[in-house]
């Protein structure tokens, strides 16, 4: 191997993920630059680069250094200090002043900065104010510096290392040599697995107590992301051990320890693990609804009969028998449930029992999980809907404002979309609501189930112990509708009808092929469908598919989708997604200090390629995202029918094909068909849409919460 050395004068490429570049470095006693590629855990114009490896010929680029090791120091050379203080990374001094400062100071420029900052009160107009920025963010900079180094023979990405010093600052080093493994608790994007890097590479033992204490938290949040409140002993100890590679004897000391400090929740009779979270929101649900349901208050004095006949003279309906009772029964039920499928008025019900309270001067709040969900309560409803963390006040680290020291105010809450709700949320939104408060949940149990852990709206319907209104005719308006039925067909394990008639709004397109597939989405999408309905290609149609991996997962078909839909040449990469201006894209974690959390859909109306950043327009809240903050965001041409939750469309398109079948279910296919609007195109195999049809299993989840409600209604209890 050969060694160079030289300043670095420009930075042609370098990616923050993958840590490869191209650089251009200046040596002395040589007329042109010399190119240097390689991996590069981080690189400044200005800084002295000391590389080893060999040069080589690129047919299109022509003579390179292939670096295979390099070390980076601070500039000693008048040219190459004025270099790195003009390249901008130091707040408070751009080309003007480093020219002035390295002119008075010249090789002792570094030093000064370093360990003697008020001298450069020596230069005109450099204030006291401008060196307090400078002296901040020179020591920022070479803490993060001292972090990449650190990192990267960990092999951490430099956006992560970014994340980690945002997130420890000046103790990021001193934090994880102590234990590495916080960084999967505290750090978006961090598993164990990365963490567990860090920490062998440190030299953490094996069979650590830090890292068996990691590793029961990692299965056990691995559990919660498939749904699950709990682990049993057995299953916990197992799969622990397939992971850690630890011996039982060490898992079960461990898990002792954790026991008897309550990091770890043990239920003796059923041999269940809890992590304290899950476990005390099961036992709060239970005892809140309990609370809210025995909560006595005065009788309403006006006749129902009365009430509901000025209803419908507002309303010009007639409500049946049925829609009486279901009416009825949410009114004056302190705690009850109304469910069922499309088309069986669960939207007019809602509305007239509003306007029922409304004649009695009750107060009602209505609230929704989503985004999507809440504003089209709004629209239905006429009534302002909130999102349940908008509502409950969420704030920058998602703790709740509303809670049971300072509750929410009013009469009556009704809730939308409650199948979406999971464990956690539903017990903070519990303790927001006053005991003399009603609580209406409203909800489709058939579809899939909350994102979070738990199954808390079929949970409260099986306990059987508050009432549930079972909402099951379809109206004849529905019943033209092929969307509406077909999704009931389906429900009960029936194949839809796949006959087109005139105006139909339910299409099957027969496909087995994979690429013929997604050819047929993007001319759907493209052409065929904005062409026939007079709609948006991007606002009004959302590709719906059950997975994100494969050709015919969300990942790939929205890179097909981007290179049709959009045309804009101005873009962010990162990684290798590119954000264009004008794509529609998909929040992925709540973010509290933004304001916009996971499912919403926005487009970035804004990109700015200087600080590679972009804004995006999420309906009338723009946020911004630094580069560290993109892998927030993904496109939404198309999305996964979970995250689809909450939300209409006015079309869907999915496909439905074998490369799915792990995720094929009946009660995945009705989700999706009922997020369709006005129309939905199904395009695959026919084989697999009755395969997803008559699979109706879908693994139960490990929750307590049924048991829980049925055993604090029971009498003398």
């Amino acid at each position: 191997m050969q060694t160079i050395k030289g300043i670095v004068e420009r930075i042609t490429y370098w990616d923050e993920e993958s840590g490869y570049g191209v650089i251009q470095i200046h040596m002395e006693n040589y007329l042109t630059p010399a190119t240097l590629t390689g991996k590069f855990i981080s690189v400044s114009i200005g800084s002295l680069i000391e590389a080893k490896g060999d040069f080589v010929i690129n047919k299109k680029f022509g003579q390179q250094f292939n670096v295979k090791e390099y070390k980076e120091s601070l500039p000693s050379t008048v040219f190459g200090i004025e270099k790195y203080l003009s390249s901008g990374m130091i707040d408070g001094i751009g080309p003007k002043f480093a020219k002035q400062i390295v002119n008075k100071f010249k090789e002792k420029t570094i030093d000064i900065i370093e360990n003697n900052p008020m001298k450069l009160l020596e230069i005109p107009n450099i204030g006291v104010k401008r060196i307090e920025a400078i002296k901040e963010s020179w020591s920022r900079n070479k803490n993060i510096k001292d972090l990449m180094m650190f990192l990267g023979e960990c092999g951490v990405s430099v956006s992560l290392a970014n994340k980690i010093y945002k997130t420890y600052g000046l103790d990021s080093i001193n934090i994880l040599k102590q234990n590495p493994y916080r960084i999967s608790n505290d750090i978006y994007g961090v598993g164990f697995k990365l963490a567990d890097k860090i920490a062998q590479k440190l030299g953490h033992s094996k069979e650590s107590y830090s890292r068996c204490k990691a590793g029961f938290f990692h299965v056990l949040n691995k559990l919660a992301v498939e749904g699950n409140c709990y682990a049993h002993f057995e299953e916990l100890i197992k799969k622990a051990s397939d992971l850690l590679g630890a011996s039982e004897e060490v898992l079960i000391m461990t898990f002792d320890s954790l026991k008897e400090s309550k990091e770890l929740i043990y239920q003796k009779t059923s041999k269940t693990i809890y992590l304290p979270l899950f476990y005390y929101s099961e036992i709060g649900i239970a005892k809140l609804i309990y609370k809210i349901s025995k909560f006595k208050i005065p009788a309403d004095r006006i006749k129902f009969k009365e009430i509901i006949k000025e209803v419908e003279r507002e309303n010009e309906i007639n409500y049946d028998e049925a829609q009486l009772n279901a009416i009825e029964a949410a009114v004056y039920s302190k705690f009850s449930v109304i469910t069922g499928g499309p088309g069986v008025g669960k939207t007019t019900i809602t509305k007239a029992i509003i306007d029922v309270f409304d004649i009695m001067g009750k107060s009602v709040i209505l609230a929704a999980p989503t985004g999507r969900a809440a504003k089209r309560m709004t629209e239905t409803c006429e009534i302002t809907s909130k999102t349940l963390h908008r509502l409950l006040e969420a704030d920058h680290i998602g703790a709740f404002s509303r809670n049971e020291h300072n509750p929410l105010i009013g009469d009556v809450i009704i809730i939308d979309e409650c199948s979406m709700i999971d464990t956690v949320l539903m017990y903070n939104l519990l303790k927001a609501i006053p005991a003399d408060m009603k609580v209406i949940m409203i909800g489709d149990f058939n579809q899939l189930p909350s994102v979070g852990a738990g199954n808390v709206l079929s949970d409260i319907i099986d306990a059987a112990v508050v009432p549930v209104i079972k909402l099951n005719k379809i109206y004849r308006q529905a019943k033209s509708s092929k969307i509406i039925t077909n999704s009931h067909k389906v429900n009960l394990g029936q194949m839809p009808d796949l006959s087109i008639k005139e105006g139909s709004d339910f299409f099957f397109i027969n496909k087995s092929d994979p690429k013929n597939i997604i050819s047929t989405i993007k001319d759907l999408c493209f052409k065929r469908l904005p062409n026939k309905y007079k709609v948006n290609s991007i606002f009004d149609i959302q590709v719906l598919s059950p997975m994100k991996r494969g050709l015919l997962g969300t990942e790939n078909l929205n890179v097909e989708l981007q290179d049709m839909l959009n045309s804009s040449k101005l873009f962010i990469k990162r990684g290798e997604r590119k954000y264009k201006l004008g794509d529609k894209v998909m929040q992925i974690k709540n973010n509290y200090n933004k304001n916009v959390f996971n499912g919403d859909i926005g487009i970035i109306n804004e990109i700015d390629l200087e600080e590679l950043s972009l804004t995006v327009n999420f309906e009338g809240n723009f946020v911004e995202y630094d580069y560290s903050e993109l892998e927030e965001l993904v496109l939404s041409y198309a999305i996964t029918i979970h995250k689809s939750q909450g939300g209409e469309f006015p079309i869907v398109v999915m496909p439905v094909h074998f490369q799915h079948k792990l995720m094929l279910q009946k009660n995945l296919l009705y989700t999706a068909i009922t997020r369709a609007k006005k129309i939905i195109v199904l395009i695959g195999n026919f084989g697999a849409l009755k395969y997803g049809v008559q699979n109706g299993s879908l693994e139960s989840r490990k929750t307590s919460l049924k048991e829980r409600l049925t055993e604090r209604f029971r009498p003398n209890v």
